[in-house]
């Protein structure tokens, strides 16, 4: 019944010419077809649209059943022998149809599911719609640009794995989607990068795939987890997925390095007016998306210019010729001695350098590495006089309580075994002077000094444990009321002043939150403009949970104190 329906269609359209096909004919056409396919009369139906007496009605009409054939191939057994049918149908339809209503119509299929079926979808229209789009030779860009921005759109509510078995499950088929997105991106990444001419439609196909680049760094690759150890990266889709990206970048000339230079400028260079409008936030969430994956998980870093990879490269050896130097020295071997020779002193000033400024995150630990063995090699004078110039020199709240750290292990290994001079009694007392103090006293900045100022506390309370006051081995009780004067006191305004600033702003960050405007907050003294309101409460929150935290280690110290001061003034009086 519904094959003779369909006919009889097709038979009344027949006669008529293209343009003047009814709506009604549309919808007549699309409800025979879908009850021809419920009934199971695919061949049947296959031969209809494969008739060539049919193909002006077919061109017109046959979008309308690119929807069911989808459904049943979808919904259907995949060991169901209809199966092929349906694809046989699937590409007929993609073939023979208008590719602009197709295109579409493939388009509004790939919107409609939600979850778990939104990647069975996107696997299935992928290459049908990249046949349909190859059809558009005109405003091809356009029409790749809104085929990129839907599917990125359904891909980005997918939740991204974490771990190499969710990995391997890909419940949500992310994993699968963006592999297929890659082959499916390549044949215009290769037609921009073969348009020696540079049209204004090939300029603007390079700007769509452009902005899916940048989309695609900031979803799903910002969140994305990559693989360990780096043996296993070849089996990392992810990963994969990035190499692809950051090489359609660099094929349709913008290479990393001229991305991330041409972001960090005032005045920006983008070819297309709409980079210099995009919202700040995003853009530089793709661009900090960037420089990790280049930097620190290497993809792709063989792009860097010479002069910095040549750079990396010096380093590298550097660093290496340095720890096979020290590996071969003995613990405390290094006289003091050696400090007074200049290069000698630079070596750790040198990897101070490199922990605080390399942008390669491998240098910067292994730095990290190089100066404690260098410390270890060192007798106590040279520990002392070395940390006594990177305190002074180093001006990095985190280099400064990697000191203090280090500066807490010699006193205890002091008070453990032998007492060692440098570490105990008067030169201890003047290293703790330089430790134990605030640089402006209460108008430091506690949340840029956060890091040397919790060191400093740490070290603090573990010499009012371990050094009783009678003994006063450290001569931390004789100096006690300057520490109290130079450190303590201050600390406790600075706080007051601190989180009275911060709770301020958020309160006005709450206020400017209810009016949904973009606001300015201060951070450490400066100001970050047109920060979104629920960031800037993070922000400040997170600021007042680190004044809590050294607060309470603050008030731990004094409680402290206060106890053992007591003690010894009881154990005197008896």
């Amino acid at each position: 019944m519904a094959v003779e329906e369909l006919q009889s269609i097709i038979k009344r359209c027949q006669i008529l010419e293209e343009q003047d096909f009814k709506e009604e004919d549309f919808g007549l056409f699309q409800l025979a077809g879908q009850r021809c396919l419920d009934e199971g009369h695919i061949d049947q139906l296959f031969e209809i649209i494969q008739n060539e007496k049919n193909k002006v009605i077919v061109k017109n009409m046959g979008w309308n059943l690119v929807g069911p054939v989808v459904r049943c191939l979808l919904w259907n057994d995949k060991e169901d022998d209809k199966r092929k049918y349906y694809f046989l149908m699937l590409d007929l339809l993609v073939e023979l149809c208008n590719p602009k209503e197709l295109l579409l119509g493939l388009l509004e299929l790939i919107e409609e599911p939600s979850g778990k079926q939104i990647s069975p979808v996107i696997l299935l229209l992928l290459r049908p719609l990249q046949t349909v789009i190859q059809k558009l030779w005109h405003n091809k860009a356009y029409s790749v640009g809104l085929a990129l921005s839907t599917l990125w759109s359904q891909l980005s509510v997918l939740p991204v794995p974490y771990t190499q078995g969710q990995m391997q499950a890909d419940e949500y088929g992310l994993c699968q989607c963006c592999e297929a997105l890659v082959e499916f991106t390549k044949p215009f990444v290769e037609e921009v990068t073969g348009d020696k001419e540079n049209s204004v439609e090939n300029e603007k196909l390079k700007d769509e795939l452009l902005k899916f680049c940048f989309k695609s760094l900031k979803c799903p690759l910002l969140t994305a987890q990559f693989l360990e150890p780096p043996e296993q990266a070849d089996t990392d889709p992810l990963r994969r997925f990035a190499a692809e990206i950051i090489g359609f970048l660099s094929a349709i000339g913008y290479p990393f390095p001229k991305v991330i230079f041409n972001h960090g400028r005032k005045k920006k260079t983008w070819d297309y007016l709409e980079f210099e409008e995009e919202e700040d936030k995003q853009l530089s969430d793709s661009m900090a998306s960037l420089a990790y994956l280049v930097f620190v998980q290497g993809i792709s870093i063989d792009q860097l210019p010479m002069v910095l990879r040549t750079e990396e490269s010096v380093l590298s050896k550097g660093l290496d010729l340095l720890e096979n130097s020290l590996l071969r020295t003995e613990d405390s071997s290094l006289l003091h001695q050696c400090l007074e020779i200049k290069s000698f002193l630079t070596v750790p000033q040198g990897l101070v350098k490199v922990m605080t400024l390399c942008p390669i995150e491998t240098l910067r630990k292994k730095s990290l590495a190089l100066l404690q063995l260098y410390i270890n090699k060192l007798d106590s004078q040279g520990k002392y006089t070395l940390f006594r110039c990177l305190l002074n020199t180093s001006n990095h709240s985190g280099v400064e309580a990697f000191i203090i750290q280090n500066i807490k292990n010699q006193i205890d290994m002091s008070l453990k075994g032998t007492p060692n001079k440098w570490f105990t009694g008067p030169q201890l007392v003047s290293l703790l002077h330089l430790v134990l103090f605030l640089p402006e006293g209460a108008e430091t900045d506690l949340l840029q000094n956060s890091d040397r100022i919790m060191a400093s506390l740490n070290l603090l309370r573990y010499l009012v444990i371990k050094d009783n006051e009678n003994d006063n081995q450290t001569g931390l009780w004789t100096e006690l009321e300057k520490i109290e004067n130079n450190f303590l006191k201050p600390l406790h305004t600075g706080l007051n002043m601190s989180k009275a600033h911060y709770e301020a702003e958020i309160k006005n960050s709450q206020e400017v939150q209810k009016s949904k405007d973009l606001c300015s907050v201060t951070v450490g003294g400066e100001e970050i403009p047109n920060m979104p309101p629920e960031m800037q409460l993070k922000v400040l929150h997170s600021a007042l949970f680190t004044f809590d935290l050294i607060e309470s280690v603050l008030a731990r110290v004094e409680e402290l104190i206060e106890i053992k001061t007591k003690s010894t003034s009881d154990e005197n009086m008896r």
